[in-house]
């Protein structure tokens, strides 16, 4: 809470976003986790259970290209909503400029880049029989865990603030 002029006898203003954006900020997380777990527990088994492997395998690469896409645009407004907040927190004297929030979105944006952006070029290239830094099997488990981990992020965050009123 912030004190005009640090008089603690003036009465503390809570900061806030605007409603519209705190809407926003609150339901986003939890639609992008219910995406992702959609994805891991839907889409991806999906596509093995009835085609051949090959097309399985196209399709489930398409799937996690529009993800991958997504996920960089859900994280990246994820981060700035939360960091409009800490700056606004932190400006009021009430926090720093850095929320857990805003970890959690890095978070989830770092999994994206790395579990899709780098790591789904070595897995096309390991899967020709080129030569990558990892096998196939453990650069399909290291992308697996990625994916894992942002779902956790995500879910984590959307659970935060589902659990914590509005101010």
């Amino acid at each position: 809470m912030s004190r005009p002029d640090d008089n603690p006898s003036v009465p503390a203003v809570p900061v806030h976003l605007p409603r519209g954006l705190d809407v926003v900020r609150r339901v986003l997380p939890g639609l992008w986790a219910g995406a992702l777990w959609s994805v891991a527990f839907l889409g991806t088994p999906a596509p093995f259970a009835t085609l051949d492997r090959p097309m399985a395998g196209a399709v489930v690469a398409h799937i996690f290209q529009r993800e991958a896409a997504l996920g960089l645009l859900l994280g990246v407004l994820m981060l700035v909503l939360e960091r409009r907040l800490a700056a606004d927190r932190a400006q009021a004297g009430q926090g720093s400029g850095f929320s857990l929030g805003m970890g959690l979105a890095l978070g989830a944006i770092a999994c994206t880049v790395v579990g899709y952006y780098v790591l789904q070029p070595w897995l096309a290239m390991a899967k020709a029989g080129q030569s990558t830094p990892l096998s196939f099997g453990q650069l399909h488990a290291l992308s697996f865990g990625l994916f894992a981990l942002k779902s956790v992020l995500v879910s984590v965050h959307a659970l935060r603030l589902a659990w914590t009123p509005p101010r």
